[in-house]
């Protein structure tokens, strides 16, 4: 089991950071570790954009920033659908989906460069072209796509955005360079979704990226994109450019590291649900790993990870408003009012229950339960048991029909499943110590059919299931007790009422 011991701490612009994370010694002189800034497509979605994320790294260039930079927004969305359209139709109309995307690279180009960086930008988007109409070439016809072929296409987007935006930071007097993050981020062979090699990560980002810091210029690197160690291009997943800060931001021990995207850091709950949802202030690592597994859509799961292994720091910021709130992830986190940080909720779940008289006073059978979502590569996100009955929830249901067809042929159980559920996930290191809780949870809840209930093994979340079509009420009645006004008055009225 890995142990944290707690750091020694200084404050730099009211913000605390780890000591070790802030020093360098060369010659007997301290100087600030780097901070990574990682800026989401739709921070690069147009001309306004790129200009406003070059202002947001200018302002920040005492803190020696390495950016991180997604595709424009809709770019591998776009390069995914090709891939699709060249098996089926052929490379030639895969490829005019494109070219709308490239144009949008062009205008930026033309409204933020010089005539000469006009050119090279140009020359740069050309030979991206050429490269991915040769791969769609190669798809062209076939019944399944070549993951790695897949992967160097989808990775057309990052490298372009990259390129561009430290064009766009040279063309307002900034030293900037692109730095390819397959130079860097080392993986291994499963194209689409490849888990880092962590030492020869550190070892080639440090080398790559520190000599561009060392020259006194701001790397910018391509998120989502990697390499295997014999040099074939991998991506990440989706989401993936999150994690490559994490990584980087790991490799080179940053001071902190900056996810911007368009909204004001992780909310008490999803502001399309809940209006009057707030910036959450402060959260633990477990706390932020919780909400993003359970939904919180602002931050990727796997850049919780690189981070607590570090002790550095994350912070979600808003690129349309940045001096608006913004939300710092720490190791721990502080005492607050609050017991309950955030309410999360998760649509499209399915539940599998399995009922068998086995499991009375009998051992393997869990075991042999679980061994078969094993075989079938499927995540279970919920467990509840009882003397005779096991529930699961389930997000993936492409192999559920093989899964509910082995447990019954060898046995297991009945299986029932239910489909068009939800999961509501109350979020906050105050579960583990307050007592009442769970009186207020389903106090707020009292009018709406809740199916399972589970308490983590963490003991900061308690997660239960409703019908999908009454989960956005459950949100809104939890938010309501626990962050709005007159919550107090609210909860002592229906403790009478109950």
């Amino acid at each position: 089991m890995r142990t944290f011991t707690r750091r020694p701490v200084v404050y730099i612009h009211d913000r605390p950071y780890f000591l070790q994370n802030i020093v360098n010694r060369r010659k007997g002189v301290l100087t600030l570790q780097p901070i990574v800034m990682k800026f989401g497509g739709t921070s690069v979605e147009d001309a306004q954009a790129y200009a406003r994320v070059a202002r947001l790294i200018e302002s920040s260039i005492n803190e020696r920033p390495v950016v991180v930079v997604s595709a424009m927004s809709g770019m591998t969305d776009a390069l995914l659908k090709s891939v699709e359209i060249a098996k089926e139709t052929g490379a030639e109309q895969a490829s005019l989906i494109l070219e709308e995307h490239f144009a949008r690279h062009k205008v930026v180009s033309e409204t933020l460069l010089s005539q000469q960086e006009i050119e090279d930008f140009r020359k740069e988007m050309d030979a991206a072209r050429r490269e991915v109409i040769t791969r769609l070439l190669e798809i062209e016809g076939r019944v399944s796509t070549l993951p790695a072929l897949q992967d160097e296409i989808a990775s057309c987007g990052e490298r372009l955005s990259a390129t561009l935006l430290a064009a766009v930071l040279r063309r307002s007097g900034t030293r900037a360079r692109h730095v390819d993050a397959r130079q860097c981020i080392v993986t291994d062979e499963r194209f689409g979704r490849a888990e880092p090699l962590m030492e020869e990560t550190t070892r080639r980002t440090s080398s790559q990226v520190g000599a561009v810091l060392e020259a006194g210029e701001i790397a910018v690197v391509g998120g989502f994109i990697a390499a295997t160690v014999d040099g074939r291009t991998t991506t990440l997943g989706r989401g993936g450019s999150d994690y490559t800060a994490a990584l980087i931001g790991a490799s080179l021990e940053a001071r902190e590291i900056q996810i911007w995207t368009d909204v004001a850091g992780v909310l008490t709950a999803d502001p399309r649900v809940v209006r009057r949802a707030s910036t959450i202030a402060r959260l633990s690592y477990a706390e932020a790993a919780e909400l993003a597994y359970f939904g919180a859509k602002v931050l990727h799961p796997k850049t919780i990870l690189p981070a607590v292994v570090r002790g550095i720091p994350v912070r979600i910021c808003n690129s349309l408003a940045p001096e608006g709130g913004n939300t710092a992830i720490y190791f721990d986190t502080e005492k607050t009012p609050r017991t309950v940080k955030a309410i999360v909720h998760k649509k499209g779940i399915t539940i599998v229950h399995v009922t068998s008289a086995r499991m009375l006073g009998a051992y393997g059978f869990l075991r042999a339960l679980f061994e078969v979502f094993d075989r079938h590569q499927t995540i279970v996100d919920l467990v509840t048991t009882s003397e005779v009955s096991v529930s699961l929830s389930l997000e993936d249901t492409s192999a559920l029909a093989l899964i509910v067809k082995e447990l019954e042929e060898k046995g297991i159980g009945a299986v029932k499943v239910e489909h068009n559920r939800a999961l509501v996930c109350v979020v906050g290191e105050g579960l583990r110590n307050t007592s009442g809780i769970a009186a207020r949870v389903f106090t707020a809840v009292r009018d709406i059919n809740v199916m399972l209930i589970s308490q983590g093994a963490s003991s900061i979340n308690l997660t239960f299931v409703v019908e999908e079509n009454l989960v956005e009420q459950a949100v809104r009645n939890l938010h309501q007790a626990f962050f709005e006004s007159n919550t107090r008055e609210l909860y002592k009225s229906a403790m009478r009422d109950a």
